[in-house]
């Protein structure tokens, strides 16, 4: 796992200077080594996580007649077996890394290449010859990729702050910061930095020499066709052997690794994978609360961890461990999001990277198999949503906010942009085939939205900000393609969902656990964001400049107030202490560095 980061010039040359620039605010992604190389006007940098081929794994690399140059943050995971097929083909590969069968299978099959890999993964490929650079990313967003489009150059990196310094202003994208309040993450192309983009999920970039982009999709989960009729059994057969082999493939490390275990199914099932596959006891972290009334699920992960046996270490948070994450958590998403979930996730990861460089967890497996209550309303619900907000088939209509509050928070200018919230959802649902079910179009619009723009964001950042690769065989596009396939009865039932994982797994897991009411990973937020803290937010609030440019003053001071009396504005309130911080370090910074614990309010103004 590493950090990329490259520049593109329509004439002159590549500094070195600002290429290290860029490097170094990538250095938490790959703390080992570091290289960069220039062609004129082409420069790339790499910042490297040694996780395969430990000895001979430095980047940029290159063939035999340095026609290609590359660097990759990622892991590709079937690289043994397209190395050997490459090999066989004449390729002379220089090192033993995995990154190294994107440049060969580049230079073997050309674009037909991206479908040949099967892994997590963000690259930047420069063709000498042709004076083209190619950046690809994973099918399903797993690994972020960033570019800014500038009059004389093109900008890239693995993450949004690498580009920041480069950058002539710094500017919010008023529908982005919309989409942040309303959806609590931004979705599609536009970041929050306005002129900064996301690469696609599944697409590559094709950067001519008058820095021209021509948009290449290699891979859509819109392309997955049902499989209606498909009998359990049948269903069994086939996801036992591709899974399996999936597995295998993730394992494929030069180091240790653990898993992230909660009290639910997906990361339990990982577990037994593992525990299987793996002859050692498997090395697992779980994180709960000290001070709260809301119940955790420690108790439920510390069974799971007895009945495989692994290395468990149970970890305790209180209120004040929590918050005092929070700088730190919002300087490693840098994209901006209201996760609440992001701040234990820091903290597993910061308790993991002191003796691990790999983990796995279980992200995606609601989306794939359709573990959500979302995605099974009843008739009523069903219609009755679809009537009042059209385009969506009743799905994801109710923004984050209370709509009163946004009316009254948010100065006229940012109102339009708020009110259209619901555009990425709508347009993600009217993409797709229309012999899908409801259930099918709902997984599609999580998985091009929500997954890769805020949960993928959760799992990237948090872990590599302290050096940490997180792997999610639940988002293997295979696995994807399998679940999404799979007809509405073998995935949900009136009232369970994620059916056919569960019913698969009662022959290593009981079946108690499994059945269980999903309760979903919550971070008692609400309990916490009371007392004396809000009452000195509310003398520091006021003085942010993001606060002072995007609300109005009198609401926000009656928001927190509301909040001291009643405790039911959280969100509103978590929302604009997250991007008055946010905004502190990345609009009106100059690069600081929040450490593991800050006290927030000092990042506030």
């Amino acid at each position: 796992m590493c950090g990329i980061a490259g520049i593109v010039l329509r004439e002159g040359r590549v500094a070195e200077a600002e290429l290290a620039r860029m490097a170094g605010t990538l250095t938490h992604r790959g703390p080992e080594d570091q290289g960069t190389y220039i062609a004129g006007r082409f420069g790339i940098a790499h910042t490297r996580l040694a996780i395969i081929d430990l000895a001979g794994g430095h980047q940029p690399l290159f063939d035999a007649h340095r026609r290609y140059a590359l660097v990759c943050n990622g892991e590709i995971y079937n690289y043994v077996e397209l190395r050997a097929e490459l090999e066989a083909a004449g390729a002379r590969p220089l090192t033993h890394s995995d990154s190294e069968v994107a440049l060969h299978g580049f230079a073997h099959w050309g674009p037909a290449s991206f479908k040949r890999l099967h892994g997590m993964y963000a690259y930047a490929l420069y063709d000498h010859t042709a004076e083209e650079l190619w950046l690809v990313r994973d099918r399903l967003g797993i690994k972020p990729l960033y570019i800014a489009r500038l009059p004389d150059r093109l900008l890239f990196a693995s993450e949004l702050k690498a580009l920041l310094p480069l950058m002539p202003r710094r500017t919010v994208h008023a529908d982005a910061l919309a989409q942040f309040f309303q959806n609590q993450f931004s979705t599609g192309a536009q970041t929050v930095i306005d002129g900064v983009e996301r690469v696609p999920a599944g697409c590559a970039l094709r950067i001519g020499p008058d820095l021209s982009v021509r948009v290449h999709r290699y891979w859509s989960a819109l392309d997955v066709r049902p499989r209606r009729g498909l009998t359990y059994a049948d269903a069994v057969a086939e996801w036992e052997t591709l899974f399996a082999q999936v597995m295998r493939e993730h394992m494929r490390a030069d180091v240790p690794y653990g898993v992230f275990l909660s009290g639910g199914v997906d990361s339990a099932v990982l577990l037994g994978q593992l525990r299987r596959l793996h002859t050692q006891a498997v090395r697992t972290f779980s994180i709960g609360w000290a001070d709260a009334r809301q119940r955790d699920e420690l108790d439920e992960a510390a069974a799971m961890a007895r009945l495989f046996e692994a290395e468990h270490t149970p970890i305790r948070m209180d209120a004040a461990a929590v918050f005092r994450r929070l700088p730190r958590a919002v300087w490693a998403a840098d994209d901006l999001m209201r996760d609440y979930a992001c701040l234990p996730t820091l903290a597993l990861a910061e308790a993991a990277g002191r003796e691990l460089k790999v983990v796995f967890s279980g992200e995606g497996g609601d989306e794939v198999f359709a573990g959500y209550g979302r995605y099974r309303p009843d008739l009523f619900e069903r219609t009755f949503k679809s009537l009042r907000y059209p385009g969506s088939g009743g799905f994801r209509v109710r923004p984050e906010l209370d709509p009163r509050w946004v009316a009254r928070l948010f100065v006229p200018a940012l109102q339009p942009a708020l009110a259209a919230y619901r555009e990425p959802v709508v347009r993600a649902w009217a993409q797709t085939p229309r012999d899908w079910s409801h259930l099918q179009r709902r997984q599609y619009v999580d998985l091009s939205t929500n997954l890769p723009d805020d949960l993928l964001v959760k799992a990237d950042r948090m872990l590599m900000s302290f050096s940490v690769e997180g792997r999610v065989p639940f988002l293997d596009h295979r696995v994807v393609e399998f679940g999404l396939s799979l007809p509405d009865e073998l995935k949900i039932q009136r009232d369970a969902g994620k059916v056919f994982l569960k019913r698969w797994a009662e022959s290593f897991i009981p079946r108690a656990h499994l059945w269980q009411h999903k309760r979903g990973f919550h971070v008692p937020v609400g309990e916490w964001l009371r007392g004396p803290f809000v009452a000195a937010l509310a003398q520091k609030l006021p003085q942010s400049a993001a606060i002072r440019a995007w609300c109005r003053l009198p609401a926000v001071e009656a928001l927190l107030a509301r909040q001291q009396a009643r405790g039911d504005v959280t969100r509103e309130v978590f929302s604009l202490l997250q991007f008055a911080i946010w905004h502190r370090l990345f609009i009106d910074g100059h690069g600081a560095v929040p450490s593991a614990e800050e006290d927030p309010l000092a990042w506030i103004a």
